[in-house]
């Protein structure tokens, strides 16, 4: 193709190629592939006219993406989709004015700021950032920022409920649930509360759950949470348990998970992140719970799932299957 060389200052035969080029960021090497044109007469590269590309706000994308950092047009979105200015959201997060706006223009943020904005876009964060910073904005728009962040929570709770009922609350209430339809309120609660104050080995938790509702159901013909408890190679464990616990991790953020190392294995720890509400369970319920938790605390997940497995209602079944709440009249607890 013909064009004009800035190097030559004249009309020359060009050719389009790519390079590659390394940009130096935080001491990590980010490699962009550019788009430049040859002259086939000084072989000088220039920038074609009409490349509208910057490589270094390439190789920003690129580092954000190996970090999983916020790139700048969700920070935009998040931002637009609140009603907020560049200067509220700065203000309601503490940074100065100027800060917001490089980080939407592509400057890359370091891993604090990139942090603060993780945590601010999830509304129950967001709610305490405008409830302490509450001069910090005009009063109308923090009404209506928390009444639009109340909105979200209501239906996120609400979607996320409707989900886990379709695809494990449509159980009659029979024996295999404890003569309870399934309650997700008090299921979710019910792991707070076992995992308050103390972290508990995922496999533990669902030895607890089982006992909790079996002995339940055991002394008042009712389980707790109305589940349902399959035979696992580990023990007894609530059918779905993968799910409510992805639910609470990713959409309540009621819980961590976090992996930590056991001897030769690698175990996934849970910790509450949320205060339980204990309104929604009887005295019964919550007598049992807080007995099951106690009476437990020294077993390791180990000796736990060991335990679990001498259960009449383990032994009765098989990999997969489900168990009756009628061996609960031999539970060991």
């Amino acid at each position: 193709m013909r064009g004009f060389c800035p190097h030559c200052e004249q009309e020359r035969d060009l050719v389009a190629t790519q390079k590659t080029v390394q940009y130096d960021i935080k001491g990590e090497t980010v490699s962009i592939d550019v788009s430049v044109l040859m002259c086939q007469t000084c072989r000088k590269e220039s920038d074609p006219p009409d490349d509208s590309a910057d490589p270094v706000d390439a190789a920003y994308r690129e580092y954000r993406g190996r970090h999983g950092m916020i790139q700048p047009e969700q920070i935009r979105r998040f931002r637009e989709s609140l009603g907020l200015s560049q200067s509220d959201l700065a203000a309601l997060l503490g940074w100065g004015g100027a800060t917001l706006s490089r980080y939407e223009n592509g400057a890359l943020q370091d891993e604090a700021h990139d942090r603060a904005l993780m945590l601010a876009m999830d509304p129950r964060n967001l709610m305490r950032l405008g409830e302490a910073n509450a001069t910090s904005i005009a009063q109308s728009k923090l009404d209506r920022l928390l009444s639009t962040l109340r909105k979200r929570l209501e239906q996120d709770d609400t979607e996320l409920r409707k989900l886990c009922e379709e695809r494990f609350g449509q159980h009659k209430p029979d024996i295999y649930t404890g003569y309870r339809k399934l309650d997700i309120d008090k299921l979710f609660n019910a792991i707070l509360f076992l995992c308050t104050k103390t972290e508990v080995v995922k496999t533990k938790l669902n030895k607890l759950l089982f006992y909790a509702d079996f002995k339940h159901f055991k002394e008042y013909t009712v389980s707790i949470t109305g589940a349902r408890y399959a035979h696992l190679p580990y023990g007894p464990a609530p059918d779905g348990y993968t799910s409510f616990l992805a639910a609470l991790h990713e959409q309540e953020k009621a819980i961590s998970i976090e992996e930590r190392p056991f001897n030769d294995y690698l175990g996934e720890v849970l910790i509450a992140l949320h205060s339980p509400d204990v309104s929604l369970f009887s005295p019964s319920e919550i007598r049992i719970l807080a007995q099951v938790k106690e009476e437990f605390q020294p077993y390791s997940a180990t000796l736990l799932s060991d335990r679990s497995h001498k259960e009449e209602g383990y032994l009765a079944t098989r990999d997969g299957e489900l168990i009756s709440y009628e061996h609960a009249e031999t539970l060991s607890l």
